[in-house]
């Protein structure tokens, strides 16, 4: 059998990814592989541009990509270097040097090396100045957000580069995102957030709209991630990322990811009465709207357990507190 090539990629960031030569198609869709990113693999004498090297990757002219974060604000994350591997059910590698550190959900973690030590805290450690108090306003939070009150910080303690995995709970996709390249924030799903280079901000964020909490399902909840590192989001299914222009997108709420922060987000009725108790997309749909990154997933979580549950003789699906409405009417 012929061995899988591999090919090595340098982001913005100063980190180095390296992915299989069927991923890069999918790398170039969610925006994390551009024209002008350098990649290298075996067999070549130096570093190129993807757009040189791999020009049928980018027939499709692409968006300019958003602005960085003012130099003024300084570095504070860790830089680290990560793989991501598998299909459809994948992981993600993060290599750390000497004292570097990743924070990662509690349980989340696949497999370390012998030298990385790991430590259970109260909050994401962006703020080690932040007294008991402050600390425990963040464990109150992430209470809200249903999430572990805990966070698993690991650190390379060694001499030497060190790997530590992480897994996804369920099968998908990971999102590698640079949020020193989307403006330094997006907001995502309270369940979506895997682990992050150590000095990224982990923080909920409620949506402004009432109508957005009662109606929109996972949507009023939000977790917001700040800094100028990698943070790395997992989806179910197919990721699909689009660059709106001003234009409006309509989204069912379990499908949605996560988003920049210049995207405006809010539900609004689906249809009209009928199309709303009878459609089967649920009562009402996620709007988003403005200049900036959507990130969707193809098989949110709800609903491939509601096809489970389904199979033994439940039905239940995800889109709302009242989203369950069509199920009775169609009994």
């Amino acid at each position: 059998m012929e061995a899988m090539t591999e090919w090595h990629y340098h982001t913005p960031s100063g980190s180095n990814g390296t992915t299989s030569e069927e991923n890069l198609a999918e790398l170039v869709g969610s925006g994390n592989l551009k024209a002008d990113t350098f990649v290298w693999k075996t067999g070549m004498t130096e570093w190129q541009p993807a757009g040189k090297v791999l020009p049928q990757l980018f027939a499709i002219t692409q968006s300019p990509p958003p602005p960085p974060l003012p130099p003024s604000l300084g570095r504070r994350s860790h830089e680290i270097d990560f793989t991501i591997m598998g299909e459809s059910m994948q992981m993600v590698e993060i290599e750390l040097d000497p004292n570097e550190t990743v924070i990662a959900e509690a349980g989340s973690m696949n497999y370390m090396e012998d030298g990385i030590a790991f430590e259970t805290k109260m909050g994401d450690g962006s703020t080690p100045d932040t007294g008991f108090m402050g600390k425990l306003m963040q464990v109150g939070k992430r209470a809200l957000t249903g999430e572990s009150l805990f966070m698993t910080h690991f650190t390379n303690r060694s001499g030497a580069k060190k790997s530590v995995a992480f897994a996804s709970p369920y099968p998908g996709t990971i999102i590698p995102v640079d949020l020193s390249q989307i403006g330094g924030e997006m907001l995502c799903q309270r369940d979506a957030f895997l682990c992050a280079a150590m000095g990224t901000k982990v923080d909920m964020a409620f949506n402004k709209k009432l109508g957005a909490g009662f109606f929109g399902g996972e949507g009023f909840i939000l977790q917001r991630l700040s800094g100028d590192g990698m943070a790395f989001v997992h989806a179910g299914g197919m990721v699909i990322r689009k660059e709106l222009k001003g234009e409006k997108l309509l989204v069912d709420t379990g499908c949605l990811v996560g988003f920049t922060k210049t995207i405006n987000y809010d539900i609004q009725r689906a249809g009209n009465l009928k199309s709303m108790i009878f459609g089967g997309e649920g009562l009402f749909l996620a709007t988003l709207q403005g200049h900036g990154t959507v990130w969707l997933q193809s098989l949110p979580f709800g609903r491939m357990a509601a096809r489970i549950v389904g199979a033994g003789g439940g039905r239940q699906e995800q889109g709302g507190v009242v989203g369950g409405l069509s199920s009775i009417f169609s009994e």
